[in-house]
């Protein structure tokens, strides 16, 4: 069921919003502090001695710094709010479509497309696949090369695999020794979004969790 969820996001929304006030609040303070001593100072330089120009200098690009800081700061505020509030509506298009990752993907008995990438000087490409144990349950020879595969699911005496989540990895040989452990990609159908701990999650068929930036590709589902 497709799903969009706030819930974290009003929670942990507040919390930011304070710290970074906090944080704006202090900035602030030191700002106006370090304004009213140097104008104290210069209002009361002594006329026979003042000021050196070469401190007044430091102090003016003390001034500066602070200034910045605070700029800064706004534009951290500002840049909090506009995530916070729209993050996750601008991925609530990726809902029901398909996220290329290399997560553990659902089978429920139809054929699951892998992408593999063998090491280029391999000579022999081998096809791991583990369930959502982590156990290897299965692997068997494939090209040398970046072509989509059908792992159909099946045991070699034809006997469909229980239905759940797997995983692909791609082992490459030369000569008979490994040279090349990748993971091999698939694509799954983001069903939900998630704001947690500030950060977008994306949830995918069967339940596997991942981020955006775990995403290499997407498309239209089916």
């Amino acid at each position: 069921m497709t799903a969009l969820t706030a819930t974290a996001l009003t929670a942990s929304t507040p919390q930011t919003t304070s710290a970074i006030s906090k944080t704006e609040s202090g900035i602030s303070s030191d700002f106006e502090t370090f304004l009213k001593m140097l104008t104290t100072q210069a209002r009361y330089q002594d006329p026979l001695e003042p000021i050196d120009s070469s401190q007044y200098s430091a102090q003016l690009a003390q001034f500066s710094m602070v200034e910045q800081q605070v700029l800064s700061n706004d534009l951290l505020t500002a840049l909090s709010t506009q995530l916070g509030g729209g993050g996750i509506s601008q991925i609530a298009s990726w809902i029901g479509m398909e996220a290329r990752t290399i997560a553990p993907v659902q089978f429920d008995g139809s054929p699951i497309t892998v992408l593999p990438t063998p090491a280029a000087n391999a000579d022999r490409a081998e096809l791991v696949v583990y369930n959502a144990q982590g156990a290897e349950v299965q692997r068997h020879i494939i090209p040398i090369a970046e072509e989509k595969i059908q792992w159909a699911g099946v045991s070699p005496n034809g006997t469909p695999f229980p239905n759940g989540n797997y995983s692909f990895k791609v082992e490459s040989f030369k000569t008979g020794e490994v040279i090349g452990d990748a993971a091999a990609a698939t694509y799954s159908r983001i069903t939900e979004a998630r704001i947690e701990n500030g950060s977008t999650h994306l949830v995918l068929a069967g339940g596997s969790k991942i981020t955006t930036t775990d995403v290499t590709a997407l498309r239209e589902s089916g």
